[in-house]
């Protein structure tokens, strides 16, 4: 994560988002569960200073309320820590589910409809786009899928819409910086259209 994070930084990627827990995770036994969560309040501790330096702001999505206080505590205090950096922004993804995602926005503009404060009518893409956990963030450009798998595992559902998609047979823990740059270069020649030809795209900015 180190490596990556350090890569996407020097490239100049004003965004980097990680899946690093899933909503599924909490399956998983109780062990592994507690290692993951020591391991991630380990690097919070350790990659304060780099973050710091390096002007990237931290931050998290998902039902965070679900994670071990300690390890709470730990995302707000490194947000908080960061929060006035403006080069890059670091997101985990941390109990996170495309899908819950999309029913907790539905829920709290529906208590927002209840409230008189918005009727349905009002509801657009736009608004909906900013009650996600993304709020603020733009869509990713890029996603790419470690390991040979072929599926999106329920992230960013919403978002990943005109996503381009690399994959890639490494595994995230060989996953370094060489790998990386290599996924950089595949995604630099993609078209990307977004329902235009690819003439419209040759000749309007505004579709780069």
């Amino acid at each position: 994560m180190r490596e990556i994070v350090r890569t996407n930084r020097k490239v100049g990627i004003p965004f980097l988002t990680l899946y690093a827990f899933s909503e599924e995770n909490w399956k998983r036994p109780k062990y592994e569960i507690k290692a993951l969560m020591n391991l991630l309040k380990r690097f919070l501790k350790s990659e304060m200073r780099e973050m710091l330096e390096n002007g990237i702001r931290f931050q998290a999505i998902g039902r965070l309320h679900k994670l071990p206080q300690d390890v709470q505590k730990a995302l707000r205090r490194t947000a908080e820590k960061t929060a006035m950096n403006r080069d890059m922004v670091l997101t985990l993804a941390l109990s996170y589910g495309g899908r819950q995602e999309i029913c907790d926005t539905l829920q709290k503009l529906g208590r927002k409809i209840e409230a008189g404060e918005l009727t349905s009518q009002q509801i657009t893409e736009e608004l909906l786009s900013n009650n996600l956990y993304t709020s603020g963030m733009p869509d990713p450009d890029l996603l790419i899928r470690t390991s040979g798998e072929f599926r999106i595992s329920n992230f960013l559902l919403w978002q990943l819409a005109y996503t381009e998609i690399y994959n890639t047979q490494t595994p995230w823990p060989d996953f370094r910086r060489d790998a990386y740059i290599r996924a950089l270069k595949a995604y630099q020649k993609r078209e990307r259209r977004f329902g235009a030809t690819g003439d419209q795209v040759a000749g309007d900015e505004s579709y780069r």
